[in-house]
């Protein structure tokens, strides 16, 4: 490529890289880097018609007299708190290995100037030391998995699961399951497959950082009406709406009478559209989708004395049982 062509791109990454608001590049700095980093030599008046000529094809490249003078990338694909709050999400995700957490962070960094980048770095900070986990073969687990979806195969892999065996020395154990993937669902800072064994009629998720040697199988996966509610198309959002802490169980409408307190709570976790129904002053009552599980009744008993489970009768007990365990471990 003739250098006078390179020169106008070379400058296009020299201001994409390091200039911004607060440190514009001049024509004499341009000039200076060219020279010292690509042995490019050329005029004041070159540089102003390569930065017209990134103008015109849509770069928004603004010019500054003061404070300082010279001229600066105005807008990029991504503005610092978007970068920002994309590094918050990949330091806190605790299915990111630490090693590719820091490769990510660094792409991320890479679509800011260098200075905003290491004002990002000086303000955020995440401990996730020891919530992070080891599997670095996540990556290319997500990619065959989404594979296995769009073609509706199933898939084989080694199942990791923690235990605690004193007695062998032992701290996990290893299954290997054959299912049929139906989704990814992010949950509770987890990815999750949700999938079928076919020894059993229903939907299980499994933890997608506990997988090793993944493979896609050309058996065809099972139809997801075989397994669920779901009669052409396994509807991901609906599925996670239903579900408290990635446990499977029978889905049905619950009734539950909670304290006005709470009201925002429930919106947030089941939607704005929940019926609420008065009560008392103090309390309403409204019916949701959910399934009876151990993870539903966790949730439950959070709020205490501020939620009262009406309907099913069987959850009810449910809720009891486990608040009658809790009283037996302190008396």
């Amino acid at each position: 490529m003739q250098k006078s062509k390179m020169k106008t791109l070379i400058i296009y990454q020299l201001l994409d890289k390091y200039s911004d608001e607060n440190n514009p590049l001049s024509t004499t700095r341009l000039i200076e880097m060219l020279e010292n980093d690509y042995n490019i030599q050329c005029e004041r008046k070159s540089i102003y018609a390569d930065i017209e000529a990134l103008k015109e094809i849509g770069c928004d490249i603004l010019t500054v007299k003061s404070p300082k003078r010279g001229f600066f990338m105005a807008s990029r694909k991504f503005e610092v708190p978007e970068v920002t709050m994309l590094i918050d999400a990949v330091s806190s995700a605790g299915f990111i290995t630490p090693k590719k957490t820091q490769s990510l962070v660094e792409k991320l960094k890479s679509l800011m100037s260098d200075d905003q980048a290491q004002s990002v770095k000086s303000q955020v900070y995440v401990d996730t030391a020891s919530v992070k986990c080891d599997n670095e073969e996540i990556y290319i687990t997500i990619d065959h998995l989404n594979s296995a979806i769009d073609e509706h195969k199933k898939v084989k892999f080694v199942y990791k699961r923690r235990c605690v065996d004193v007695q062998n020395k032992k701290k996990h154990t290893e299954k290997t399951f054959t299912v049929s993937p139906y989704a990814l669902i992010w949950k509770d800072d987890h990815y999750y497959l949700v999938c079928n064994n076919d020894k059993y009629d229903n939907l299980m998720n499994l933890r997608i950082d506990r997988m090793k040697k993944l493979e896609v199988l050309e058996e065809k996966a099972r139809p997801v009406c075989e397994v669920s509610e779901y009669e052409d198309v396994f509807d991901a959002q609906d599925y996670s709406a239903k579900m408290f802490n990635m446990f499977s169980g029978e889905k049905c409408d619950v009734t539950l009478r909670c304290s006005l307190k709470i009201q925002e709570e429930m919106m947030d976790r089941f939607g704005s559209a929940i019926p609420l129904v008065a009560h008392d002053i103090t309390h309403f009552d409204t019916t949701v989708k959910a399934t009876l599980s151990d993870g539903f009744v966790s949730w439950i008993m959070q709020y205490g004395a501020d939620i009262e489970v009406l309907e099913p009768t069987e959850l009810a007990i449910m809720v009891k049982n486990k608040a009658k365990s809790i009283l037996d471990v302190y008396k």
